[in-house]
């Protein structure tokens, strides 16, 4: 559950090679490299909504990590312009109206300032199936293919090393594990309240992946 490439090796070796095949820019073959040893990528976006179709990335927020150092001062921190008017209910939870949005990067443009900072890392994310998402559908008219890096979801690391643990609750002789990002980072005893506004949500998801690789006995 950890990660969200479960396909068999022999089916990501097709698809990988399938992409490269298809990828409409060669200056983004760099994608496709090996990644530099135990190094990440955490990524948030922030959006208009919860629709795939319709909503709009209006904001990405990326920090790199090595080993078990989470690299505040490699960031990146982008507006993108929406297209569409930004309504109430998304300037009420992202605090980012349209004036604040107006002198954002078109999405082009910012999809491809987040490859060049993210090159051939995995990425890691809390909910980063949603982002993902997202992401993929400004991407891929750009380069015919989805973003190639290998994904990581915390939740999934989460819920893993809870499943090794001996729950202490269960129903039906299923344990019940709350995968809420509050309740995750109670339990691994970790702060919520980072002092980093604009990365936030990125370092909680950093911080998060580098305690949960130390209590996996990953690093």
């Amino acid at each position: 559950m950890a990660s969200l490439l479960s396909s068999k090796p022999w089916l990501q070796a097709i698809k990988r090679r399938w992409q490269i095949y298809r990828l409409a820019d060669p200056a983004f073959r760099f994608m496709f490299e090996s990644a530099p040893p135990n190094e990440w990528v955490t990524l948030d976006c922030h959006t208009t909504g919860m629709d795939l179709l319709e909503d709009e990335i209006i904001s990405i927020e990326a920090v790199r990590i090595t080993g078990n150092r989470i690299m505040t001062s490699e960031r990146l921190e982008l507006l993108v312009r929406p297209q569409r008017a930004v309504s109430a209910e998304s300037v009420r939870i992202h605090h980012l109206r349209e004036q604040d949005l107006a002198d954002g990067l078109p999405a082009d443009e910012a999809m491809k300032r987040l490859m060049h900072f993210v090159g051939s890392r995995p990425l890691v994310g809390y909910y980063l199936e949603f982002d993902l998402a997202m992401l993929n559908r400004a991407i891929r008219p750009l380069l015919r293919i989805e973003l190639p890096q290998p994904a990581i979801e915390v939740s999934g690391l989460y819920y893993d090393y809870k499943m090794g643990q001996q729950p202490s609750h269960r129903q039906h002789g299923v344990p019940i594990i709350d995968l809420h990002f509050a309740s995750m980072m109670d339990d691994l005893e970790l702060p919520l309240d980072v002092h980093h506004e604009a990365l936030s949500e990125a370092v909680r998801a950093a911080l998060a992946f580098v305690k949960l690789r130390q209590l996996r006995g990953e690093a």
